[in-house]
């Protein structure tokens, strides 16, 4: 449990999103009790209901959150002048970058394992959506090019969630071969 002082419940609210980045990431939904999010931000179980009504509520919230770091990491990496493949490409190195947060990543591979429940669903494809929308603004890329973008991201994941960088393996070559990567955050 945290020891930090948490005055407003905007604060309160801010501390248990990300305390539900962390902890759901490590878990998933299924297996995640609020009163586990709700320790990890220092706040009881009861506030934690106060401020989500369900863990759907707040697991959407921080599906939510997670998407919107990614957007704004994406809009950041964008620099004037560079289009097409070169925004892409300074957009993929930005986004390896964040997963290396191995919370956000494996946030956003329980959201999809969560999916059947229509909110949690309705939250990813609301984030993919702010995505590639995003991208296709500020890349003047093609819609096939966005297209190689996310399906080269959902990769990443793949590859970062099993480590395959890590491997000395034919098929972890293939697979990784030309396809930057920050190392993992533990």
């Amino acid at each position: 449990m945290s020891s930090r002082s948490l005055g407003t419940a905007d604060e309160r609210t801010d501390a248990l999103i990300s305390a539900a980045i962390s902890v759901f990431a490590r878990a998933g939904f299924h297996a995640t009790p609020v009163a586990s999010v709700a320790a990890e931000a220092g706040i009881s179980t009861a506030y934690a209901f106060k401020l989500f009504e369900s863990k759907v509520d707040l697991f959407v919230a921080a599906v939510d959150a997670c998407y919107e770091r990614i957007v704004t990491t994406l809009r950041a990496s964008a620099r004037d002048g560079i289009s097409g493949r070169s925004a892409l490409d300074e957009m993929g190195r930005a986004y390896a970058a964040l997963i290396s947060d191995r919370s956000l990543l494996m946030l956003q591979v329980h959201a999809l394992a969560a999916a059947s429940e229509p909110r949690i669903c309705a939250a990813v494809r609301r984030g993919t959506g702010n995505v590639v929308d995003l991208v296709r603004a500020v890349t003047d890329a093609s819609d096939a090019e966005v297209r190689e973008f996310m399906a080269v991201g959902q990769l990443c994941h793949l590859l970062t969630a099993v480590d395959a960088f890590a491997l000395d393996a034919e098929w972890a070559h293939i697979m990784t071969e030309g396809i930057e990567h920050s190392l993992p955050n533990a």
